[in-house]
């Protein structure tokens, strides 16, 4: 019972700071290209997280390491710049509206690849989910024709990252504590990630000095801290105490908080979107309500 009203704790948290990490990555796009916004994004994270638990790795088994260090590349590394790139093209809440994706994929390589077992609810309710996504997806699309729809296939591509993530994490990863989980993945990416930016030119004069560059710092530190370490954290312990269904449902719901969001930076918001919304709260409840 006890961790029954856990999960939904930490998928409401998780929905509230996943659903806002939309708005930062725009804000921060305002002044850095997509690839600094992604670098840095990881060097901040890992940052934090290093202070915090940087001895919990010590728990981590040698024959566990290969599984963190693909959990690293595909639940962080790679998609933090797909979604910055896409965002350069799509609103935020449309882009979060794409990620909801991710539960049916989730659901499909959780039988394909992983064998494990799902229920009928279950499979109803993502495809419930996902016509509410599409809904408001074609609603977006008419509301802001001059968006280049192509960058969605971005999104897409991290939907399948997070995933492979979610079924590795669920399948090899759980007897190790979610800090250790998020520190090891971070530990790998950083020389990858300085690397990266090295190359975006970041380090040059007049983008250090640029008054732009220095707002977008405290957006993307906001997003590393909070979206990204912690959340990932949470993230972790999430799908050690449920299934991975439930755990990417969350994505079902982080569209609602980031298209509140858009709607105040000055995103076209329809009423249309609002219905979709509800939709997709409704594919949650079917996918998790007993049997």
């Amino acid at each position: 019972m006890q961790q029954t009203k856990l999960k939904w704790i930490y998928l409401a948290i998780l929905s509230l700071v996943w659903g806002s990490s939309f708005i930062l990555i725009k804000k921060s796009l305002i002044g850095l290209t997509p690839m600094q916004l992604g670098a840095l994004r990881t060097l901040f994270a890992a940052a934090f997280l290093f202070l915090i638990g940087f001895r919990s790795m010590k728990t981590i088994k040698k024959e566990e390491w290969k599984w963190v260090i693909i959990s690293g590349f595909l639940g962080t590394f790679i998609p933090a710049f797909l979604f910055a790139f896409a965002e350069t093209e799509i609103d935020s809440g449309v882009v979060s509206v794409l990620n909801s994706t991710t539960p049916l994929v989730t659901l499909i390589l959780g039988v394909v690849l992983f064998s494990i077992n799902f229920s009928r609810n279950q499979l109803i309710g993502v495809i419930v989910g996902l016509i509410g996504c599409l809904a408001l997806i074609l609603e977006g699309a008419s509301v802001n024709p001059n968006q280049n729809y192509w960058y969605a296939g971005l999104v897409l591509c991290a939907s399948v990252c997070y995933a492979t993530n979610v079924n590795i994490i669920k399948r090899y990863m759980q007897q190790i504590s979610p800090i250790a989980i998020a520190n090891g993945n971070f530990i790998v990416l950083v020389i990858p990630s300085l690397i990266v930016l090295y190359y975006s030119d970041f380090f040059e004069a007049e983008v250090v000095q640029s008054p732009e560059v220095h707002t977008s710092l405290m957006y993307i530190s906001i997003l590393a801290v909070v979206g990204t370490g912690i959340a990932k954290i949470l993230f972790n312990k999430l799908v050690q105490i449920s299934s991975p269904v439930f755990a990417t449902s969350v994505t079902y719901t982080i569209p609602i908080v980031a298209l509140m969001w858009g709607l105040l930076d000055g995103e076209e918001f329809s009423f249309y979107q609002v219905l979709a919304a509800g939709v997709i709260i409704l594919g949650v409840y079917i996918a998790n309500r007993k049997k």
